[in-house]
C-alpha cells in the first residue's frame, strides 16, 4: 500500500508555525469510502488511512518506510515568499496609489 511522506503546511488561523517541523508518513486510500444510506455516514473498511506517523527528520521516515518495506513518495514542502514591507512606505510622496480612507 502506498503512503506518502510530507511536512505539513502552517495552518491559516494562526500566524505561528508550530507543528510544521515534523514530517508525517500517511497511508493513502487503498478501498474506497462507503456513504451508509440510513445515516449518511462515510465509512471505509481500510483502517490505515487512519493511521498518522509522525517523524523528526525525513530521513527517520523514509528508513522507515524502507525498513517496513512500505512504498512511498516523498512531498517537498513550499517555502513561502516573504514579501518585505515597511509601514513608513504607507506614507511616502510619491506613493502609486492615493492615500484614502
Amino acid at each position: 500500500m502506498p503512503a506518502k511522506i510530507y511536512r505539513p503546511a502552517k495552518t491559516a488561523m494562526q500566524s505561528g508555525k508550530a507543528k510544521t517541523h515534523v514530517w508525517i508518513l500517511e497511508f493513502d486510500q487503498a478501498i474506497p469510502r462507503k456513504i451508509d444510506p440510513i445515516m449518511g455516514y462515510t465509512s471505509s473498511a481500510d483502517t490505515r488511512q487512519q493511521v498518522k506517523l509522525v517523524f523528526e527528520t525525513l530521513e527517520q521516515a523514509e528508513a522507515y518506510a524502507k525498513r517496513e518495506g512500505i512504498e512511498y513518495r516523498v512531498i517537498q514542502p513550499k517555502e513561502p515568499k516573504r514579501q518585505i514591507v515597511s509601514y513608513t512606505d504607507n506614507f511616502r510622496f510619491n506613493r502609486l496609489q492615493p492615500w484614502t480612507h
